[in-house]
């Protein structure tokens, strides 16, 4: 945002106001108080824009006093937990403004590193056969599923999820992003919507960001999580790896020859994860992706 003029000012008074209730979460690093001031004064002026979206724009509209006092209240709504992502509807994931939710998981920056592996086998297999099954399962938003197709036109992509709430929010994004009519999106458990021959050894890339935080741990999360994001998709079992184990054991028999199966990991859980599919003697492959401070957040393995 360009420096000076009314807007600048008030924008600083806000900061200064409410620079201590504003917090920012480890997983968001990116909504800073002077960046999420910015997306809700772009909200009270009627612009609905995920917080990247609003700072690409260098100027701040004006605000009547009916819009300054709305977005006073959007501040006093953040500054009490609501997730930002909630208040505009927005959320940038792999490049694509999305529409967010308290249907499914707001989409993390660290689930961008499963994206840009998965989609990398996807654009591989597309230059290879020149075609690519991807499934993505656990879905939530549809945010892997639609990203991928969104870059790969040429992918047949299909997705699912156990909550109805959270592939209503898919489809709407679907059509938000223009892809509804190459995303196929089903509701069912984990693999189930696609136990059919037709998906049998045929699925060239598997995708999942499965729920894997401990049940333990789940209420003890910040409010901002465990108060407006659905326990659905955070819940991962005793020991947060129930949704991976299954994952593991039912994955070979949709995976086509070569195919690979590509997901998340939470922080510690990696290095077990690969000595079980070490173990298995079903995976040939397996790949670690790490995040910037050397951790295993996604694995990917190939039969």
């Amino acid at each position: 945002m360009s420096d000076g003029g009314p807007q600048a000012q008030r924008l600083a008074e806000l900061g200064a106001e409410w620079r201590s209730r504003l917090t920012t979460l480890p997983d968001k690093p990116q909504e800073t108080v002077e960046a999420t001031l910015q997306t809700l004064w772009h909200l009270a002026a009627g612009r609905p824009l995920s917080l990247e979206a609003a700072l690409e724009i260098d100027t701040l509209p004006a605000l009547d006093a009916a819009a300054d006092r709305q977005l006073q209240a959007l501040i006093e709504q953040r500054a009490g937990g609501v997730p930002l992502a909630h208040l505009t509807g927005r959320q940038r994931f792999m490049g694509q403004d999305m529409l967010a939710g308290a249907a499914a998981l707001i989409p993390r920056a660290e689930t961008e590193l499963l994206g840009q592996a998965a989609l990398a086998l996807v654009q591989t297999r597309l230059a290879e056969v020149g075609r690519a099954t991807v499934v993505d399962v656990c879905t939530g938003s549809g945010n892997l599923a639609l990203a991928i197709a969104a870059h790969a036109p040429g992918a047949q992509v299909h997705a699912s999820d156990l909550s109805d709430d959270a592939v209503e929010l898919a489809r709407r994004n679907a059509a938000h992003l223009g892809v509804a009519d190459r995303v196929d999106l089903r509701v069912g458990d984990l693999l189930e919507p696609f136990d059919q021959p037709a998906f049998h050894g045929a699925v060239d890339v598997l995708i999942c960001n499965p729920p894997y935080i401990s049940s333990g741990k789940v209420d003890t999360m910040h409010h901002e999580i465990s108060g407006f994001e659905p326990r659905l998709a955070f819940d991962g079992g005793p020991l947060g790896v129930r949704i991976l184990q299954r994952l593991i054991r039912e994955a070979p028999r949709f995976l086509a020859p070569q195919g690979w199966l590509a997901f998340e990991v939470g922080e510690g859980q990696g290095p077990a994860v690969l000595r079980r599919l070490d173990a298995g003697g079903v995976f040939v492959q397996q790949r670690s992706v790490r995040d910037a401070r050397g951790e295993i957040r996604a694995i990917i393995a190939s039969r």
